[in-house]
């Protein structure tokens, strides 16, 4: 279900009203004064633009009574219409109508992006995150009067994320990975079961409130779950005990950071660095950066890994170092795709 915002909705409903109105006056000037079809529009639009040219044929009284009812009325409901129009150019509407539309035409054509379900204040906070990393995404909310304060093309879809039909919307069946951060643990329970089931290959992550629900979710298919208030408490017991350790993290995952950064980076197939040891990949000699962990294709993280452990094709290393050097690597390990 796309989004259709207030400004196609109200020029729906004028349209549609000065459709009914001319069809109202047209099948009333043929039923009382039998006149044809042509002459009945004729004398429908003179009547509702009030340009009095005058009547094509003379006219019973019964017929002029419903004239003076039809003027009344047409003149309540143009008045109406000009009204509602004017306020829709004052408000810059039709632009913001215009704007939504060319966002839904890019969203059909993305890819290997990321749904979030729920665009409170986490979801919020999500989408501020990738926007400013330049993940592409596509949000999911069914408070349309919310909606309406974000940006034109912002990638959004107004509806339910529990039904199907709009994360096929979103773009399920392509997608990266699915957050769903609804207020419910039950709403984000039925979203991984759905969206488990449209894509066996998406990676899902799900917030929960209640302990309860987190065995649930996982069994659901969720590959992370997460509980804003658990990682709220802790980072603030850390940041009373270990403040120096919480400086570090927010300096090396903060996006604004222009130095020290954490990043992920995968090991594509036929990677060059696939079969290396660390040692001989020369990440910390030739990139100045610090591999702190190496997540195994099994899911076994490796902390503090030695200098002879192998990279091997579907790891994840966990590195720090300069932002431009993390580019470089990055580039470099990419581009060993496909040789």
């Amino acid at each position: 279900m796309l989004y259709l915002d207030r400004a196609h909705k109200s020029i729906l409903k004028m349209v549609g009203a000065l459709l009914g109105l001319i069809f109202v006056g047209a099948l009333g000037f043929r039923l009382i004064e039998g006149w044809s079809a042509v002459d009945s529009l004729y004398m429908t639009i003179i009547t509702l633009s009030t340009v009095g040219f005058g009547e094509p044929r003379p006219m019973s009284e019964v017929g002029r009574i419903f004239v003076i009812f039809y003027i009344v009325t047409g003149v309540t409901v143009g008045t109406y219409w000009l009204r509602a129009f004017s306020k829709l150019l004052i408000e810059g509407e039709i632009q913001k109508a215009l704007g939504r539309r060319r966002a839904m035409s890019r969203m059909k054509k993305t890819q290997n992006h990321y749904i979030i379900c729920g665009l409170g204040r986490i979801g919020r906070m999500v989408a501020t995150e990738f926007e400013k990393r330049g993940t592409p995404f596509i949000a999911i909310e069914r408070d349309e009067e919310g909606v309406r304060k974000l940006p034109q093309d912002f990638p959004i879809i107004v509806g339910d994320a529990t039904e199907e039909e709009v994360l096929r919307e979103a773009g399920i069946e392509r997608a990266k990975g699915l957050v769903t951060v609804l207020q419910t643990d039950a709403e984000n329970l039925f979203i991984t079961l759905s969206a488990r089931e449209l894509n066996p290959k998406l990676f899902i992550i799900a917030r929960y409130e209640e302990e309860r629900s987190r065995v649930k979710l996982i069994r659901a298919g969720a590959d992370k779950v997460i509980s804003p208030y658990i990682i709220g408490g802790t980072r603030m017991a850390m940041a009373a005990i270990r403040p120096a350790v919480i400086d570090f993290i927010e300096l090396a995952t903060q996006s604004e950071s222009l130095g020290l950064q954490m990043e992920e980076i995968v090991i594509p197939p036929l990677s060059p660095l696939a079969g290396k040891s660390l040692v001989d990949s020369k990440i910390r000699s030739d990139f100045d950066i610090i591999i702190v962990a190496v997540k195994k294709r099994s899911g076994h993280m490796e902390f503090n890994p030695g200098a002879s452990t192998i990279i091997e094709e579907g790891d994840r290393l966990v590195a720090i170092g300069d932002r431009a050097h993390l580019n470089v690597l990055e580039q470099m390990v990419a581009g060993g795709q496909g040789k």
